[in-house]
């Protein structure tokens, strides 16, 4: 609930690395993105959460009892099914046409059937 998150980069007359530039437009949107990589502007864990940055805010000092909790639902599901479905997810992210991801997901599915 305390957290804030933030591209401060352009404050101190650089750009954000490590594919800040790349990644937060396909996010939170290009016009958003924009506005806090120019302004260095910080987010609150709420506005996080509101623009899709984050997928939850928790109380403070309970981030890690609150990863443990969502690591344990995770893992009492099939492995072989998290691996594929995680590979779906990656690997259907970088194709240019949904017809290559829906190929790619067949394949991640038959994985789970073997």
């Amino acid at each position: 609930q305390t957290a804030s998150l933030g591209m401060p980069e352009t404050s101190l007359a650089i750009i954000p690395g490590a594919g800040g530039t790349q990644r937060l437009p396909r996010l939170i949107g290009v016009s958003r993105a924009k506005e806090l990589i120019w302004t260095g502007r910080r987010l609150s864990g709420e506005e996080a959460f509101s623009c899709g940055l984050v997928d939850r805010v928790v109380e403070t000092g309970r981030a890690a009892e609150e990863a443990m909790s969502l690591a344990w639902k995770i893992a009492g599901n099939g492995p072989i099914a998290i691996r594929a479905s995680k590979e779906a997810i990656d690997q259907g992210l970088t194709t240019t046409t949904m017809e290559e991801a829906l190929e790619i997901e067949r394949q991640c599915y038959g994985l789970t059937l073997a």
